[in-house]
C-alpha cells in the first residue's frame, strides 16, 4: 500500500520586529541622550582642554587635573579643596538625618495615629517648594532680631553669619525641604511588610524597638539602600541652600564645591570653562566612588 507523502512544511518566514516597545523606549532615549549623556561626553573633553565659551578649545591635556589637585600656589587648587571638604562635610552631616527622620516619621505614620493623612501632607508639602522659597521662608526664620528661633531661646544667635551655626541653618533648610521624598518611600515600603510578622512577635513577647530592629529594618533594606545612595547623591550636588543662605561665609567656611565650578564656568569676567569642567568631573568621579562603596556595604550588610 503506497504511503501518502507528507505535506512538505512551507518556507519559514523570518520573525517581524515588534516595533511597540521603541515606540515607549525612544522618546526616553533621546531625552537621556541630548540632556545626560551629551553633556557628560562634551564636559570630559572639555576638561581636557583652555575654554572661554567663546573661542575654539585648546587641547593641554591633563593640565587641569594636575593644577587643582597638586599645583599648590593656584587659585584653583585652593577652591577645589576647599569647596570639596566643604561639600563632603555637608554631606556627613545631613544624610544622616534625611534617612532617620524621615524612617522614623514614616514608621509613626505607619501606625494610622487620628489624624495622619493630614500629618503626612505636612511633612510632604516643603518638597513642593522651590529651593528659593524655603531660603526666603528660612531667611525670616533665622534672622537674628526679629526671627522666631531666636526669640524661642531668647538668644541673638547669627545663624548665617557664624559657624558651626551656619552649618546648622544649611542642614536645618536640608532636612526640612527633601523630608517628604524619602518619607513617601518608607510608607509604601512598611506598607509593604505582612502584619502577621508582628503580630508573631508580639506573642512571643517582643517590644516595640525589637520589632523595629528585627522586622521593620531587615524588612525594607532595598528601600533604604536606594534612599542612602540617592540622598547622598543628591546632597553631593549641593548649591542653593549655601548660595542664598550664607554666600558661601562665614569666610568661605560653606562655600561648596558647585559655586566654585558655577563662579569659574558661568561668573562675573572670563570663563574658564576647562577647569569648571575639570572640578565638575572629579566630584562626578567622587559621587560614582562613594555611591558604589555604599551599595557594597549594604547589600553585603543584607
Amino acid at each position: 500500500m503506497e504511503v501518502p507523502a507528507k505535506p512538505t512544511d512551507p518556507k519559514p518566514k523570518g520573525k517581524s520586529v515588534n516595533w511597540t516597545p521603541w515606540v515607549f523606549i525612544t522618546p526616553h532615549l533621546l531625552i537621556f541622550c541630548i540632556f545626560f549623556l551629551v553633556p557628560i561626553l562634551f564636559g570630559i573633553y572639555i576638561s581636557f582642554t583652555n575654554w572661554d565659551l567663546i573661542g575654539k578649545p585648546e587641547f593641554v591635556g591633563l593640565a587641569n587635573y594636575k593644577e587643582i589637585l597638586f599645583q599648590e600656589d593656584s587659585s584653583f587648587y585652593t577652591q577645589f579643596h576647599n569647596g570639596f571638604k566643604n561639600t563632603f562635610i555637608f554631606v556627613i552631616l545631613s544624610v544622616p538625618f534625611c534617612i532617620i527622620i524621615p524612617l522614623l516619621l514614616a514608621t509613626a505614620l505607619n501606625a494610622k495615629p487620628r489624624f495622619h493623612k493630614i500629618y503626612q501632607s505636612v511633612f510632604y508639602l516643603p518638597t513642593l517648594f522651590s529651593i528659593s522659597a524655603v531660603v526666603i521662608i528660612w531667611t525670616l526664620m533665622f534672622n537674628v532680631n526679629q526671627g522666631p528661633i531666636n526669640h524661642l531661646f531668647g538668644k541673638s544667635i547669627l545663624w548665617t553669619g557664624s559657624q558651626p551655626y551656619a552649618w546648622a541653618a544649611i542642614v536645618i533648610v536640608t532636612v526640612w525641604w527633601g523630608i517628604g521624598g524619602n518619607m513617601i518611600i518608607y510608607q509604601a515600603a512598611l506598607n509593604g511588610i505582612p502584619k502577621d510578622y508582628y503580630e508573631a512577635a508580639s506573642i512571643d513577647g517582643a517590644n516595640g524597638f525589637q520589632k523595629f530592629f528585627k522586622i521593620t529594618l531587615p524588612s525594607i533594606r532595598g528601600q533604604i539602600l536606594y534612599t542612602v545612595v540617592i540622598t547622598t547623591i543628591a546632597q553631593f550636588n549641593i548649591y542653593g541652600q549655601p548660595l542664598m543662605l550664607t554666600g558661601g561665609g562665614p569666610a568661605n567656611s560653606t562655600r561648596v564645591l558647585l559655586m566654585d565650578i558655577q563662579q569659574n564656568a558661568f561668573g562675573s569676567g572670563q570663563s574658564i570653562a576647562g577647569i569648571a569642567s575639570a572640578m565638575a568631573i572629579l566630584l562626578g568621579v567622587c559621587i560614582m566612588v562613594v555611591s558604589f562603596i555604599q551599595f557594597l556595604f549594604l547589600r553585603n550588610k543584607e
